[in-house]
Order: C-alpha cells, then sequence, then structure tokens
C-alpha cells in the first residue's frame, strides 16, 4: 500500500460531519475548482462547515487548493478555489479490472473518472479455477507500474452476471462457468488491497450518475451487449438491485422477430439473438472472419468489409428493437448502451436508435438513447467506479477503513 495513505489522519465525526464531507465533495465534483463560498450557497453548508469540510477532505488528499485562481481585488482575504485531487504529482487513483471471457481490462482512473492508463490482459484458454490468480498476479504488475507514487486507494472489480456487490461474491457467471465465487475476497488476498465488486452494467450506471451526463442521476436503463449481455436501472441517482442483487438479468428479454433458439429451449431470447458469443459464431458461419472473435467482426468492418458492417448493423437493429421494449416498460430519461461497435462507430448506435425509436410507443427523441459517456474507456472507468462510489458517499469512513487496513 503507498505510504501517503498510511498517513491519512482521523477526522472524528457523529455522523453529520461524515455527511457534510460527501456533500461537499460531491459539490466539488460537480462544480470545481469552486470557492468556499460557492459550496456554501449550493449546500447550505454554513460558510464554517464548508471551511471544516475542506480542510479535512485537503488533509485527506481528496481535495487540493488552487492559489493561482484566487479570486483578488476586493477587500478581505482572497477567495481560494479548491477542486478535487487529480494532479499527477499526487492525486490519488482507484484500480479497475473488468473480467470478461476472453480477456480483462486493467485501468487506473482518478478522482474524475479520468483513465491514467489501460491495458488489456487476454486469458482465453485459462482454467476456470486458476483464472482469478492469473488476472490478479497480472492485474498486480500493472498497478505497479501505471500509479508510481500516486496513492492507490484500491482497486475495483467489474464482472458480468449475478453479482451481490454487498459480499463481493459471484452468484453466477454462465460464461465463465463459475458459482458462488468469492471473488473480491480473492482478488483482495492476492493483492493484499481493498477490493469492490459490482456487476459491470450496474458500474456503469454508477458511472454515468457520478461521472456522466446529468439526465443519468434523474433516471437512466444502461444495457450492456457482450459475451454477458445483462442491465441495470437507476432512478434519482439510486441503482436497483433488488433482492439478493438479481436485478438485470435481461438475457432472456424476448427480442420481437429474432427466432434464434436460447439454451433456456425458447427462441428469440436477447442473449441468443445479440450477445458477442453469438456474433462471432455468425461472422466465422458466413466466412467473415477465421475465428470467433467480436473484435474481429469490428476490425473487419472499420478496413472497409461490407459483410462484416452489415453483420453489425444487424446486430444494431436487434439490440435497438430489445431497446425499444426497455424504453416502454421504464421510459427514463436516458438509455446508456455499451455495445463494442457502437461505442467506436457513431453509425452502429445511429442504426441502433433508429430502430429502437421508430418501435417505442414512448419516446421520439433519440437523443435520448446514448453511447456511455467515456467512450472506450467504458470498461476501465465502471470498474474504477465501482470503488468510487463508496467514497463518494463517505469519504470519512472509506479513509478511516483504508487506515484500519494499513495499520496507520
Amino acid at each position: 500500500m503507498n505510504d501517503a495513505l498510511r498517513s491519512i489522519p482521523r477526522m472524528a465525526g457523529d455522523g453529520r460531519r461524515e455527511a457534510n464531507a460527501a456533500t461537499v465533495l460531491r459539490t466539488v465534483l460537480d462544480h470545481g475548482p469552486v470557492g468556499r463560498s460557492v459550496i456554501a450557497r449550493r449546500t447550505g453548508l454554513s460558510p464554517a462547515a464548508v471551511s471544516r469540510q475542506c480542510t479535512g477532505l485537503i488533509r485527506l488528499g481528496l481535495l487540493r487548493e488552487l492559489p493561482e485562481g484566487a479570486a483578488g481585488g476586493s477587500v478581505g482575504r482572497p477567495s481560494i478555489p479548491v477542486d478535487l485531487n487529480t494532479g499527477e504529482a499526487g492525486g490519488p487513483v482507484a484500480g479497475g479490472v473488468h473480467i470478461g471471457v476472453p480477456g480483462s481490462t486493467f485501468g487506473v482512473v482518478d478522482l474524475r473518472g479520468r483513465v491514467v492508463a489501460s491495458r488489456r490482459f487476454p486469458h482465453r484458454g485459462v482454467p476456470p479455477g486458476e483464472l482469478t490468480t492469473e488476472v490478479a498476479r497480472a492485474l498486480g504488475r500493472f498497478l505497479d507500474e501505471a500509479t508510481q507514487d500516486r496513492p492507490l486507494l484500491g482497486v475495483g472489480a467489474a464482472v458480468g452476471g449475478w453479482v451481490r456487490p454487498d459480499d463481493g461474491v459471484v452468484v453466477r457467471h454462465d460464461a465463465l462457468g463459475r458459482r458462488d465465487w468469492p471473488l473480491a475476497a480473492d482478488l483482495a488476498r492476492e493483492l493484499a488491497l481493498t477490493v469492490r465488486l459490482d456487476n459491470h452494467a450496474r458500474a456503469v450506471a454508477h458511472a454515468e450518475i457520478l461521472f456522466g451526463r446529468p439526465a443519468a442521476r434523474r433516471s437512466l436503463v444502461h444495457l450492456f451487449v457482450g459475451n454477458v449481455v445483462d442491465a441495470a436501472f437507476g432512478i434519482a441517482g439510486v441503482i436497483h438491485q433488488g433482492p439478493g442483487s438479481g436485478a438485470g438479468d435481461v438475457a432472456h428479454l424476448p427480442v420481437p422477430g429474432s427466432t434464434a433458439r436460447c439454451v433456456c429451449g425458447c427462441h428469440g431470447c436477447l442473449q441468443a439473438t445479440a450477445s458477442d458469443t453469438v456474433l462471432a459464431a455468425r461472422a466465422v458461419s458466413r466466412g467473415i472472419v477465421p475465428e470467433a472473435s467480436a473484435a474481429l467482426v469490428v476490425d473487419a468492418a472499420a478496413t472497409g468489409d461490407r459483410r462484416a458492417d452489415e453483420l453489425l448493423r444487424e446486430r444494431a437493429r436487434e439490440v435497438g428493437r430489445a431497446t425499444a421494449l426497455l424504453l416502454d416498460v421504464l421510459n427514463p430519461d436516458l438509455v446508456v448502451i455499451t455495445e463494442q461497435s457502437s461505442v467506436l462507430n457513431p453509425d452502429y448506435l445511429e442504426e441502433l436508435r433508429d430502430t429502437a425509436v421508430a418501435l417505442s410507443h414512448v419516446c421520439d427523441d433519440p437523443e435520448r438513447i446514448v453511447g456511455p459517456f467515456a467512450g472506450p474507456g467504458v470498461l476501465p472507468v465502471a470498474a474504477g467506479t465501482a470503488l468510487m462510489v463508496p467514497l463518494f458517499r463517505d469519504p470519512v469512513t472509506v479513509a478511516e477503513s483504508l487506515r484500519s487496513q494499513t495499520g496507520a
């Protein structure tokens, strides 16, 4: 653990201070750099309370003063704005890992959810029982190189399937063949770091709410289309999990017009219609790519292969039909689609939008359907956000937890 975290000072509080610290930190996230007086006006906290919280958060390393931005020319002490401590010289960062089927994505993100470094780690063929160890070893090496002297707050982890974030357990991940997998504990033991785990659809949704478009904080649906297909729904800034954290399983959502046979015995399920696994198999059967890889299909389309382009447009229309159903049922302010080809090429997002709006009975505005704000960096940002969410909710308690774990 970085020595900077060992020196985190203790901030005594009675609950209100912790809540006030979170309020100040979120206000700086939304409006920084910002003066203390502006924070007081926006939050309703007293100037003295804002000053105390800013001082404490600066000592924690989460905020920094910007003397060069001080407002002069008036009687009295100049106003020195504060901002999140994202400085390269010492701003804290979060590690992130998204564990996928053919490979994992590693990342380091700062307090604004910006990617500092990322790396792809292929692990196709690694036995399920050895996957955690292999990923953790590679991730540890990556973090040592990427963080250098910056304080590392811990690691956020994201994975598809049914995930319980409260105890860090993957209840079920069919594509990886895992059940009751204590992934967070396994990674924490291997890395000797704090690890927070969430489902990847919820992690992206959390990132949209924390760092993305303002509409996401009102209500959003996020649809993740990869080898695993799942979704997340949020309203008023809260992501719904349901009993046992089982919400978001849309693998068997029926896609209008699809006749694809699913392993469940039905036809037309979203997973069997539009997943990366299905896309890759179609591409191989049509002679578009030599091996089953969705990434190869996207690359082929980017180099001008018309067959690959049409296959991706076909998939976009299928996802668009499923999106129309979600729009009609939930009618959110924002629908975020994480799907590889549309993240990289807006033409496929446009195809998806056109289909969804044409079929929806409640949405006639295609601008409500968007790609993730982080673009190609969506996976490392989402993973890192799994750690950032509790930090922004309660920075004092999280800092104290880090102190206790490091023995400071």
